[in-house]
């Protein structure tokens, strides 16, 4: 009856094999051989499957993926699942042939599934719980409403109540708090839970000692916040709930470094051949390149961006219990001036590039340097002198100490009918060699000294806003500041003619309604 049936902890899900009917010239012993071989082929398949009631709809887990049944599934006898997932009834005469029952265990008792290196049974539930739940993504335009007061009526919709509101700036303030508290209290340990499913599965990195402390931080963060009361109601419940978080927020502050050093880590297991390839057990790590280790950048991207979000909301929510700043709302600047921001940076820039080499390029800016739109001022300003320090570095590089530099350009674009503010950085420094351009968004590739490097994850420092870190280092910068242009929907790019110089590009959305890229 394609249909999901539920019997307490238990699950039903039902698979078909489907047969065209035979040849008119087949005999009965060939028919019966022809259905022996289905049964066989049919029983000798195993499928683990889990309904996530959330939204109605069925996954494959481990076992036979759903490309590896596509391709069972132009064979006879034909396999399709009755929610039509994969496979796809023929148009021609069929006959069920058989039809079995698979008994499955709900995804809480299915251990094996759910347990956490590290973690009780108890807690790996609990954590497993959050993760089947869906992350909700936001934009820049909804936390500015939220800040605003704009959603109260979807949570108090007492008349009575909203006139009060109206009337009470502090009520108001109050309410909003306990809104966004409640939000976030749903919404954070389901973020958390998914950033340590993925911590725990990651291949290789998962080995790492960083990595494995920052798995362990993310754990304890994640069950503080189930301990606390899941609905936020009144003023006591929030200010407990507001404590909670910003302890988080200032333990998590050097999660962006802890990380870096555990690929610093994977990378050196790589070059002393002590780490396996997970996907080809014949190559030792010697014959990997870290720079074109696919899944494991794929995993950072997904951790860092997700590591941002997580920062947003909290910082969000404890910039709004401050005091308020004009044309503030939270962390947020809805008059945030890209020229403003633009000469803070050249100044962080060119005072590191002055205590490393003595001097600094100029910058000139020209464009649009009046113009304002809503934004986060402490992001820009991170991509900004990631990008300036980068210029300056390269033309002092590539002209010589003591020698007549020329000036780096920022012109700032935008128009009326722009979907983006578009922020260009140019500078002569040289340039980028065509083989390394892909090498440039690679988390920890850097042509700074090797000891510089090795000296910055020696430490476990929240330096990723610092200008007291070398000018060089990491060289987590670029793909970092990627991340934060895409996160609101913006995007970097860099373009490169070696032997002169390199432009780099910043989009960011005028509008803010781009919802935050929220990975799985």
């Amino acid at each position: 009856n394609n249909s999901i049936t539920q019997h307490n902890t238990t699950q039903r899900f039902f698979l078909h094999t489907m047969t065209d009917d035979p040849p008119a010239n087949n005999n009965n012993n060939n028919n019966k051989l022809h259905n022996a071989h289905s049964a066989v082929y049919f029983l000798s398949v195993v499928i683990q499957v889990k309904y996530i009631k959330h939204n109605s709809t069925v996954s494959m887990a481990s076992g036979v993926t759903t490309r590896m049944i596509s391709f069972q599934a132009r064979r006879q006898p034909k396999l399709f699942f009755s929610s039509s997932v994969v496979g796809r009834r023929s148009n021609t005469p069929t006959r069920f042939f058989q039809s079995t029952s698979f008994r499955c265990l709900d995804n809480n008792n299915k251990n094996d599934n759910v347990i956490i290196a590290g973690c009780s049974l108890q807690d790996s539930q609990a954590i497993h719980k959050q993760a089947l739940h869906p992350q909700t993504p936001i934009s820049l335009q909804t936390l500015m409403k939220t800040g605003r007061g704009e959603f109260l009526h979807r949570t108090w919709k007492d008349e009575t109540m909203q006139a009060q509101v109206k009337k009470n700036k502090k009520l108001a303030t109050r309410q909003v708090l306990i809104q966004v508290a409640g939000f976030l209290r749903r919404e954070l340990p389901i973020r958390l839970a998914h950033r340590i499913q993925d911590l725990d599965r990651v291949p290789m990195m998962k080995e790492q000692s960083s990595v494995t402390a920052v798995k362990e931080l993310y754990t304890k963060s994640c069950l503080e916040l189930l301990a606390l009361p899941e609905k936020i109601t009144n003023k006591e419940q929030e200010q407990e709930f507001a404590t909670a978080v910003e302890n988080i927020y200032e333990r998590h502050a050097g999660v962006l470094v802890q990380m870096a050093r555990g690929a610093f880590e994977l990378r050196q297991a790589i070059r002393e051949g002590t780490v396996k390839h997970p996907k080809i057990s014949n190559i030792t790590s010697r014959h990997i390149d870290f720079e074109k280790m696919e899944d494991t950048h794929d995993f950072l991207d997904r951790f860092y961006i997700c590591r941002i979000g997580i920062r947003v909301l909290i910082g969000q929510y404890l910039a709004l219990r401050q005091p308020p700043v004009d044309n503030y709302i939270g962390i947020i600047c809805s008059q945030t001036s890209p020229y403003e921001v633009v000469k803070r940076a050249v100044d962080d820039a060119a005072f590191m590039c002055t205590r490393k080499y003595g001097d600094a390029p100029e910058v000139i800016m020209t464009g649009r340097l009046d113009m304002t739109f809503p934004y986060v001022p402490t992001h820009l300003h991170y991509i900004l002198l990631e990008l300036l320090k980068n210029s300056m570095r390269a033309t002092v590089d590539w002209h010589g100490i003591d020698a007549d530099y020329p000036p780096i350009k920022v012109i700032i674009a935008d128009g009326d009918d722009n979907e983006d503010v578009v922020i260009k950085v140019s500078d002569e420094g040289g340039g980028i060699p065509r083989s390394n351009m892909k090498k440039i968004w690679s988390y920890l590739f850097t042509t700074a000294d090797p000891t510089i490097q090795e000296g910055m994850v020696a430490f476990n420092e929240n330096v990723d806003h610092a200008i007291d870190s070398p000018l060089a280092g990491l060289g987590y910068g670029l793909p970092i500041s990627r991340s934060y242009c895409r996160y609101f929907g913006g995007d970097l790019s860099v373009m490169s003619m070696e032997g002169h110089g390199t432009d780099a590009f910043v989009y960011l959305t005028r509008l803010g309604n781009r919802r935050e890229p929220v990975p799985i």
